[in-house]
């Protein structure tokens, strides 16, 4: 792959933009497309260009198909931001719940102005933020990669989170609380504004397993994350 390129996928996966590489096999010339621009050497039927996006939201490879036969061979990659979850709240279940999402891969950050809950010392090797949640996800964005998971139980704190992921593009939102709290929750983002995006809410949140423990309800949270990231949501 050649330098130019190289560095725009960098940059790209540094911002958490999805691109796909299309190489064209004879020669190695190539473009890069993303869901709104084409740019390289390399020129694509519509049908190819089609194709070629269709991948953005996967992270998988393909040689893209042509009408024409003996035509060229080219070959799609897609480069996507790593999945991640950003949870809002430094309380005891994001101490295991962070260490268990790291292990399945994603880019966890805890977010948590309470400097003596959000410490190195409670989350040793974890991207920790001590700005309010709505500070924290305007400068983290939100997208199509990302679980946003409310575990505070402070509405101070997770409501604003909850407002800005509620029409945001990301796969995945949950928050902690009983039924009733839910049903307040409801209430003051329905008050808000949110209306019937507030159905997007996993509460009681987690695939119901059966426990109670910190560590229990962290492995249902995580079962349930990638149950959706994989599957979409259920209706």
């Amino acid at each position: 792959m050649k330098r130019e390129a190289l560095a725009r996928i960098a940059d790209a996966q540094r911002g958490r933009r999805a691109l796909v590489a299309v190489t064209r096999l004879a020669d190695g010339a190539q473009c890069l497309v993303d869901a709104d621009t084409i740019d390289g050497e390399l020129s694509l039927s519509a049908e190819q260009l089609t194709e070629a996006r269709s991948l953005l939201g996967s992270g998988r490879s393909a040689s893209l198909s042509s009408a024409l036969p003996g035509a060229e061979r080219l070959f799609a990659r897609a480069y996507v931001p790593s999945p991640r979850m950003l949870i809002v709240g430094a309380v005891h279940i994001a101490q295991v719940l962070s260490k268990m999402a790291d292990a399945a891969g994603f880019e966890v950050v805890v977010i948590d102005p309470r400097g003596a809950f959000a410490s190195p010392e409670r989350f040793p090797g974890v991207q920790l933020t001590d700005e309010w949640p709505d500070e924290a996800l305007g400068r983290l964005g939100l997208d199509d990669a990302t679980a946003l998971v409310a575990l505070s139980h402070d509405p101070k704190l997770d409501d604003p989170a909850l407002e800005l992921a509620l029409p945001s593009k990301v796969f995945y939102i949950g928050a902690l609380g009983s039924r009733r709290t839910h049903e307040k929750r409801l209430e003051r983002l329905r008050a808000a504004g949110l209306g019937e995006l507030v159905g997007r809410i996993h509460s009681p949140i987690g695939l119901d397993l059966g426990g109670r423990s910190p560590a229990e309800i962290a492995v249902a949270i995580v079962a349930e994350v990638i149950q959706v990231r994989y599957q979409g949501e259920r209706g």
